[in-house]
């Protein structure tokens, strides 16, 4: 599969709501009930091809899904995250918001330690300051 086409029958029974520029749709391997997907209707790989008007929609549906979990899944909170590149997860060609529903007790990871499973596996030292600075002079020269 390409892209997630919103006319397609497998994206259509899963549909939760739409806009002019953007869909929401149930994820077929949820991490907890609820767990769904927003898209642009234009198929691009990743956020920085997204226009103005696109990212706008895409949050328009985020606030208008995230206020139906609230209700359905008495959601107390929300994790939100897109992978953007093959190196980085991205398996689908067309740029995806996962909007994933928590609430105390749930079945999702329980506990939310991103350096367990996105930065580097097993745990590491806070950086020493003169190591940040360094990065971060180096990021500044390249903007």
């Amino acid at each position: 599969m390409n892209s997630f086409d919103i006319e397609s029958p497998r994206i259509k029974e899963r549909l939760i709501a739409r806009n002019d520029l953007a869909f929401s749709f149930l994820t077929q391997m949820p991490i907890v009930p609820g767990h769904l997907l927003i898209c642009p209707i234009r198929a691009v790989a990743s956020c920085e091809q997204l226009t103005p008007e696109e990212w706008q929609a895409i949050l328009d549906l985020q606030k208008h899904v995230c206020q139906a979990l609230c209700k359905a899944f008495d959601a107390e909170g929300f994790n939100f995250a897109w992978n953007m590149g093959e190196n980085a997860g991205q398996t689908v060609p067309h740029f995806h918001l996962h909007v994933v529903p928590r609430k105390k007790g749930d079945t999702g990871i329980l506990e939310y330690e991103p350096r367990s499973f996105l930065y580097r596996p097993g745990s590491r030292a806070v950086s020493p300051i003169e190591e940040l600075r360094e990065i971060a002079e180096e990021i500044r020269k390249n903007i």
